[in-house]
C-alpha cells in the first residue's frame, strides 16, 4: 500500500476520493465513474492507489542513491523537521484548493441536474440513439464530455500549473494533456461497459434493484482491482522489473520472510512526470506487484527502501486491500439502500426541474453521483480514520520485519522532503484529507517503538518466517 507520510495528497486532482482522489491523482480514482457508487472503495482508493501525500520540507543532504548510506548518527533520534517557508504555502493553498474542489465536485452534477441540462442530454440521445442501450451510451459520453470540459480549467491549475509553480513536476504540458485525454477514454470504457447495468436493473426489478446493484458494484470492484495494475496502469507510464537486482534480491527475501509467495517487485518511470517519491502495492492474486517509483530509488538508501518495502508487504500480509474492499462494499450496500428509498421522494419534490418522473430514466445519473458525492464527504472522517489505521499497523509491520527503525525514520523525513509538506498539520487537515497519520507522528513512532529491546512480544512476530540464508538481510 502506498508509503504515504501524510494525507491527503499534494494537489489531488479529486477522492471523490480514492476517494476516488487523487481520487487518488493516479489511476483507480479516474478509472470508472460507476464506482462512485461504491462509496467506501472509492474514499479507500488513496490508501490502495500510490498517491504521495504532503510533508516536510528541510535542509539537508540529499541522498545519493539506492546504495547510500546515511549520514546520521544511528544511535540518536530522527528529528522532526521544521517545514520551509516554501512547504506553509504549498499546504494552505493546498487547503484552499482541497475547499474549492470539494464544493466543485458536487457543484458540477448539481448545475447539471437542477438546471434540466441532463434531461436535456437525455433528449438528444434519445432523438439520435433510439434503441435503450445506444441511448444509455450516448448519454454516458455525453454526459462525461461535458464534465470534463467544465473540470478542465481546475484539473488543468491543480495537476499542472502548480505542481510547476511549486517545483514538483517534469511534466510537459503536452504530457499532461495526453494523459488526462486518456483518463478520459477510459473513463468512457468504464460507461460503455457497466453505465447500463444498474439502469437495466432499475426497469427489470423496480423493488431489488438496489441489491442487485449492490452484488454487480462489489464483482467490478474486485475486476478492476485485478485488472488495474495490469491493463490500466501501463497505459500512463512504462514498468520495468528492478534494475537493480541487488535491491531485487534483498526485497523478495524479505519478502519471503514476510510469507509473500510470488510477489514480483517493478520500477516505473515517474521521473517523466514528477519530482516527488513513493511506492506502494496494487494488485490482488496473481496481479499482486510491489511498485517503486524511480524517484524513490534515487533518493533512498538501501536501508530506507526495504523499511519502505517492509510496509507495503505490511498491508498485504495484513490484508488491507480485502478489508478496504469489504469496508467499501458494506458502505456501498447501506448507500444504494438509502439511494432507492429517497429518490423516489426527491424526484417528486423537483420533477420540475429534474424533468424526470423515476429514477430508472438515464437523466438521473447526475442525482446519483450528487448523492455518493455528499456521502463520501460525510462518511470522509470515518473512512480516513480507518485508513490512518491502516497505515500505522503497516508502519508497525515494518518496524517490527526490518527492527531498523532509524532507517524508517530517516525515509519518512526524506519523503516529505521531497514531497513538500508539513509534519504536523491541522486537526481538520487530519480529520477531512489525511489518509495516512502525520509525518510528526510516523517519525515519533519510529524513534520509539522498540518492544524486542524491553523483551516484549511483537505484535505481527507469528506471521514472519525464521531468519535463514536465503531471507536474511543487513538487519535481522
Amino acid at each position: 500500500m502506498n508509503r504515504k507520510v501524510g494525507r491527503a495528497v499534494p494537489s489531488p486532482p479529486g477522492i471523490a476520493s480514492r476517494c476516488l482522489c487523487d481520487f487518488r491523482v493516479n489511476g483507480m480514482r479516474s478509472i470508472l465513474a460507476l464506482i462512485l457508487i461504491l462509496s467506501g472503495c472509492v474514499e479507500l482508493a488513496p490508501a490502495f492507489n500510490g498517491q504521495v501525500a504532503e510533508g516536510p520540507r528541510v535542509q539537508e543532504p540529499k541522498s545519493a542513491g539506492a546504495g547510500a548510506v546515511s549520514l546520521l548518527d544511528d544511535s540518536a533520534p530522527v528529528p522532526v523537521p521544521e517545514p520551509t517557508e516554501k512547504a506553509i504555502r504549498f499546504y494552505l493553498s493546498g487547503n484552499v484548493l482541497w475547499c474549492i474542489r470539494s464544493f466543485w465536485e458536487l457543484l458540477v452534477p448539481a448545475l447539471i441536474l437542477f438546471t434540466g441540462f441532463s434531461a436535456r442530454i437525455r433528449d438528444r440521445a434519445e432523438r439520435t440513439g433510439r434503441k435503450w442501450f445506444f441511448v444509455v451510451l450516448l448519454y454516458g459520453f455525453s454526459f462525461l464530455a461535458v464534465k470534463y470540459l467544465l473540470d478542465f480549467p481546475l484539473n488543468c491549475y491543480q495537476g499542472f500549473f502548480r505542481q510547476h509553480a511549486y517545483g514538483l513536476s517534469n511534466q510537459s504540458f503536452g504530457r499532461w494533456l495526453g494523459n488526462s485525454l486518456k483518463r478520459l477514454a477510459v473513463d468512457m470504457t468504464g460507461y460503455a461497459a457497466l453505465l447500463w447495468v444498474p439502469y437495466l436493473l432499475m426497469r427489470k426489478s423496480p423493488r431489488r434493484w438496489w441489491l442487485y446493484a449492490w452484488m454487480a458494484t462489489t464483482v467490478v470492484a474486485v475486476f478492476m482491482v485485478l485488472i488495474t495494475p495490469v491493463w490500466v496502469d501501463p497505459l500512463f507510464n512504462r514498468f520495468d522489473g528492478l534494475k537493480d537486482k541487488a535491491l531485487e534480491a534483498d526485497i523478495l527475501a524479505l519478502a519471503q520472510r514476510a510469507g509473500i509467495e510470488g510477489s514480483r517487485v517493478y520500477q516505473v518511470d515517474k521521473s517523466a512526470d514528477t519530482k516527488t517519491v513513493n511506492a506502494y502495492v496494487t494488485g490482488f492474486a496473481n496481479t499482486k506487484r510491489v511498485v517503486l517509483w524511480d524517484t524513490l530509488i534515487a533518493r533512498l538508501d538501501r536501508r530506507e527502501l526495504l523499511t519502505v518495502m517492509g510496509h507495503e508487504m505490511g498491508h498485504y500480509v495484513l490484508r488491507h486491500v480485502g478489508q478496504g474492499l469489504l469496508l467499501g462494499s458494506a458502505l456501498s450496500f447501506f448507500g444504494l439502500y438509502f439511494l432507492f428509498r429517497t429518490s423516489g421522494w426527491l424526484i417528486d419534490r423537483f420533477s420540475n426541474l429534474f424533468r424526470l418522473d423515476r429514477v430508472s430514466d438515464i437523466a438521473s445519473w447526475p442525482l446519483i453521483l450528487l448523492f455518493f458525492g455528499v456521502g463520501n464527504f460525510a462518511l470522509s472522517p470515518f473512512i480516513l480514520a480507518y485508513s490512518r489505521h491502516q497505515e500505522h499497523e503497516a508502519d508497525r509491520f515494518a518496524l517490527e520485519i526490518t527492527r531498523d527503525n532509524h532507517a524508517a525514520a530517516t525515509a519518512e523525513v526524506k519523503l516529505q522532503i521531497e514531497n513538500l509538506g508539513v509534519p504536523r498539520p491541522g486537526l481538520m487537515y487530519k480529520l477531512w484529507r489525511a489518509s495516512h497519520p502525520p509525518a510528526g507522528e510516523r517519525i515519533d513512532f519510529a524513534n520509539t517503538y522498540k518492544p524486542w529491546q524491553k523483551g516484549r512480544a511483537l505484535k505481527y512476530g507469528h506471521l514472519f518466517r525464521p531468519v535463514t540464508a536465503n531471507n536474511v538481510g543487513k538487519r535481522p
